[in-house]
């Protein structure tokens, strides 16, 4: 089943209903709504740089105009680096590691104890986007959610060619 851009527009902003939800889930995709899906987010950025995947709300990789290399970029335009990089090593990073801390966000004595696990929240050092929150052990290292296989998502799952790729040098 085919859906209308104003449903997949709506599905991007958290409007979709719950029933259209769990048909659009459950049912098999139909083969352009993944392009006009980019097409949408496309249309609401202030950059021309090609849209390749989402990343998550507000984080992309995105294909340069000028060089084809692809690179992580916040929906204000900010690259955070190379798409193969983990891109939280490039944010604005604040650690809830003290209960001073945690208190900011939750009731007195419902925290975890922060010798035992801490916050880490990831911002765009631009814009100020929050794009990603992390309760790891202190000790543990800045956790890469997932490395995208592009190739076989345009290749195997979608059907479309992928996107030209220049890698920096």
């Amino acid at each position: 089943m085919a859906y209308t851009r104003a449903k997949i527009a709506d599905l991007i902003d958290g409007k979709i209903d719950h029933d259209t939800l769990h048909q659009m889930l459950a049912s098999p995709k139909d083969p352009e709504r993944f392009s006009t899906y980019l097409e949408i987010l496309q249309e609401r950025v202030n950059w021309d740089d090609r849209i390749i995947l989402p990343l998550g709300p507000k984080l992309y990789i995105v294909q340069l105009g000028t060089t084809k290399e692809w690179k992580v970029r916040c929906e204000c335009g900010h690259d955070f680096c190379g798409w193969k990089e983990n891109w939280k090593l490039f944010a604005k990073i604040n650690i809830r590691d003290t209960a001073e801390k945690l208190e900011e966000i939750y009731p007195r004595l419902m925290a975890q104890t922060p010798s035992w696990q801490v916050l880490r929240e990831y911002y765009c050092p631009e814009c100020g986007t929050l794009h990603d929150v992390e309760a790891p052990t202190p000790w543990y290292p800045v956790i890469r959610d997932f490395e995208p296989d592009i190739d076989t998502f345009y290749k195997e799952w979608i059907g479309i060619p992928v996107p030209e790729r220049a890698e920096a040098a």
